[in-house]
């Protein structure tokens, strides 16, 4: 009888957590039982041998803690896993420098870290006294993995996340709990098959046919972690891109399903989508603040994305 009282409060839990999840804006959820990565140890200590972090240094700490949740929520027992769609409904103008996608609108660590907080709250609320951390692709956690063994898509050649149903044009969010509940099981099955559009189409040769990307090749990497100055050996390849890269999603397949997203907060700012390559070669200070005001594109700093324009139009 305990044992059915304990069964049947996780399928209550789990089911009361996805609920909130999908009414908060998530388009899927999924949960994995909180343990070590056994399979991907191996595969993170050989990708950073072979320098593929480039200047990414932040990538070498917390090993341990990257490979076990539980080093992350003392006596954690579920990872659960996240994905926020933020597919575009317009895009920008043909002749203008390029900003991947996601950074249309809004930074979304605050905004998807906001609604992960709310579900916390919720859950503390329903189910009683549940330790737990959410997370948004800032803290040592392989979200894509954890995507993975909770249901929710696999990994294409390209590393990132597909979903059948919905491309890969969404964000991964975390949420890991002291707090026993149904698993998903893992989504086991590479639909790719034998599809090299996303390694054909990188200009910098970046995206390797073993499912890995050399991160210091990515041109995301260079125009946006790269603190330098940007090497003259990638002159011409960046197609216009001046703040990450889309052009491995562009081409996927499987993005031919992406539906815009109705997140307001990640409406593009008033004008961005209007201004020309001449707009951005003109572009002061006071215009950056006001085009990325709460934008992810402050990471990169006015200088780091003048530095990218320089580069493109030279």
């Amino acid at each position: 009888m305990i044992f059915l009282y304990i069964l049947n409060n996780q399928q209550l839990h789990t089911q009361l957590i996805k609920e909130k999840a999908l009414s908060l804006g998530f388009t899927s959820v999924g949960i994995a039982k909180a343990e070590f990565l056994e399979e991907e140890a191996p595969k993170l200590e050989q990708w950073l041998k072979n320098g593929f972090q480039g200047e990414m240094q932040y990538l070498e700490n917390h090993f341990d803690k990257r490979l076990d949740p539980r080093l992350l929520v003392e006596d954690s027992k579920s990872v659960i896993s996240l994905s926020y769609n933020y597919y575009p409904k317009e895009e920008q103008k043909e002749d203008s420098y390029k900003l991947a996608k996601y950074a249309y609108g809004q930074d979304y660590h605050h905004v998807i870290k906001e609604k992960l907080k709310e579900l916390l709250a919720y859950i503390q609320e329903e189910i009683g006294e549940v330790s737990g951390r959410v997370f948004t692709d800032s803290a040592p956690v392989m979200e894509r993995a954890w995507a993975q063994k909770s249901g929710l898509g696999w990994n294409g050649k390209h590393s990132l996340l597909i979903q059948k149903q919905h491309g890969s044009f969404f964000f991964l969010a975390e949420l890991i709990l002291d707090l026993e509940l149904e698993y998903d099981n893992p989504f086991k099955t590479d639909h790719c098959g034998t599809c090299t559009k996303c390694i054909d189409a990188c200009p910098t040769q970046a995206i390797l046919p073993n499912n890995t990307v050399e991160g210091s090749k990515c041109i995301s990497y260079f125009t946006i972690e790269l603190k330098n100055e940007l090497p003259s050996s990638e002159k011409g390849k960046f197609e216009d891109w001046m703040f990450g890269c889309d052009i491995c999603q562009d081409v996927c397949p499987w993005n031919r399903f992406s539906i815009p997203h109705s997140e307001p907060l990640f409406q593009p700012n008033p004008g961005l989508l209007e201004m020309t390559k001449k707009d951005w070669h003109e572009i002061t200070t006071e215009v950056f603040q006001k085009v990325f005001k709460k934008s992810a594109v402050k990471r990169t700093k006015f200088s780091g994305l003048t530095r990218n324009i320089t580069f493109l139009k030279e």
